[in-house]
Order: structure tokens, then sequence, then C-alpha cells
């Protein structure tokens, strides 16, 4: 693949990255390679944007044959929503500013020779399956979803429990009475999931987890279910229009009515993310979940 455009985002307000975001801008047109700046990011680079191309997080994929992200694993998981909706499977390198991040596992020491291996063709990817969300109202689809780690169903603030119908492939589970319920994709399993209780899956596993949050029934426990499943969930509530609430990514959500249902399953689009230089996952996981330490 060749690159010719390289879109750069960076996490809104993290004005540590700006030196950052210029020395990049440089090094790139330095080898004939357009930066093109995310609006917010654009006015970090300062004077490096001036005269460049920028564009909308929205936009950004479409012009770009591959994006940087600055920040964390938020703005990771916000611009892989973004490609996603732009149909576009292009790689993103994320580079954490602070402690190592489970998917923007790349330190901006390592930034410069990373981008250089990819230019050159020669760095590896890690192809991450994604979740579709189709959420449904009176029988019609009213919202669709495309995320990298989870759907989530919680509470309202004052609600003391909520009530769940879960099916997999049409087949009945269970009536989760719990605080929430997480359906995450095997790279997603280090997210809420895992604060929640639920298994670590390797991104590899063609797999999908189903994980309450805080249940009523004690024997209710976190299920591995087939990444080929489709997972449908049906709110009772009871009256209230605001009792249960559905996120994405922790980016966005809304609350669900009585008659609405939400399918999940595997995205036909996948998010490919551009790995470390030198570590592997499992030294990403030793690091982040401090194994072996005292």
């Amino acid at each position: 693949m060749t690159i010719r455009r390289v879109g750069i985002v960076a996490k809104h307000g993290l004005t540590a990255a700006s030196p950052h975001v210029s020395e990049l801008a440089t090094w790139l047109r330095a080898r004939r390679v357009e930066p093109v700046f995310e609006h917010d990011t654009g006015v970090l680079a300062g004077t490096a944007a001036s005269g460049g191309l920028l564009a909308t997080r929205d936009r950004l994929p479409h012009e770009v044959d591959v994006i940087v992200v600055l920040g964390g694993d938020g703005t990771l998981l916000a611009m892989a929503a973004c490609t996603a909706r732009a149909g576009r499977d292009i790689p993103i390198l994320g580079v954490n500013f602070g402690s190592l991040g489970f998917l923007t596992e790349v330190r901006i020491d390592e930034l410069l020779p990373s981008l250089d291996t990819l230019l050159r063709g020669e760095a590896a990817c890690d192809e991450r399956a994604m979740l579709e969300a189709v959420a449904h109202r009176h029988g019609q689809v009213f919202d669709t979803r495309i995320v990298l780690n989870d759907v989530v169903f919680t509470k309202a603030a004052l609600s003391r429990m909520i009530e769940l119908s879960v099916s997999v492939d049409d087949g009945f589970v269970t009536r989760v009475k719990a605080d929430g319920l997480i359906v995450a994709s095997a790279t997603g399993s280090t997210a809420y999931n895992l604060s929640a209780g639920g298994p670590i899956v390797h991104p590899s596993v063609d797999a999908l987890i189903l994980t309450p949050i805080a249940p009523h029934t004690l024997t209710n426990r976190p299920v591995v279910i087939p990444g080929t499943a489709v997972v449908e969930v049906v709110p009772h509530t009871s009256g209230s229009p605001d009792e249960v609430f559905v996120t994405y990514d922790g980016q966005s959500g809304y609350p669900l009515g009585e008659s609405d249902l939400l399918r999940v399953r595997k995205s036909a689009r996948v998010l490919r993310l551009v790995k470390g230089p030198t570590r592997g996952y499992f030294e990403v996981l030793r690091e982040k979940l401090k194994w072996g330490e005292r």
C-alpha cells in the first residue's frame, strides 16, 4: 500500500501533544507525505498546520491512507467508529500519552520509528473484530452503531436494578436482574468487561462476551459465546422512559423504552491496528495489570 496522506488526530485539549504534532508534520513532509489534520488538532499544530489540509473527524478517514492517534484509548475508540462509518479499514497507529494503553500501545518516542516502518510497508497490523448494534423501536430500526469494545446496558442514577431479557441466536438465555449488562468483543474484554469481573479473551479469538454488572442472582456469571452469534436484548422498564440506558464504547448512548430491542453481532468491518514495535499482547497485559509484581 502506497501511503500519500496521513491523518493526525490528538485528544481534544491535549496541549502536550502540540510539539509532537508539529514534529510529525515536518517529518512527513520531508518524506513527501501530506499530513491532514483533524480540525482541533490543527489548532494544536500551530504554524505547522499553516497551508495544510484540515478535515472533521468524520471526514478524515475518507481523505487519508493511515491515521495517527495521539492520546489514549478513548480517542482511538472514537476514530475507530469514524473509520467504520466511513466504510474504510485503514490502519490506525495509536500513540499513548502517559501510561501504556491496551489499544494505544506505541509510546511517543516510538512514533517516528513505527511510522517509518509503516511507510516502508514493513509494519504488522492486527485486525480487530468490531460489533454492530442495531436498535429497533416498534418493529422499526431507529439507530445503528459500529463499535470496537462494547455495548453496555446500564441503569439510571435512581434505578435500584434493571431487568433485561437476553437471547442468543433466537434462543432465550435468561432474564437478567442486575445493575447492567455488557456485550463485549474480544478486544473489549480488557475494558469495562474486565472491571465488571468478566474474562480476558485474546483479541484473535472469534468470540463475544456477555457479562452482567452486579447481578442480583449471584449465579449469573459471564458467558463467552461464538463470534458468529447474534445477541438480542430487550429491556423491561416498568413504564419509566429513562430507567435503562445503552452506551456505545463509553462514548455515546441514549435511554431505551419497553418496546425496544437491540440486536448485537460481529460487524463486517474490522479495525486495522498497527502493532507496537517491541511489545506483544501479553507484554501489554503484564504491564497494564502488573502481573508478577509484589
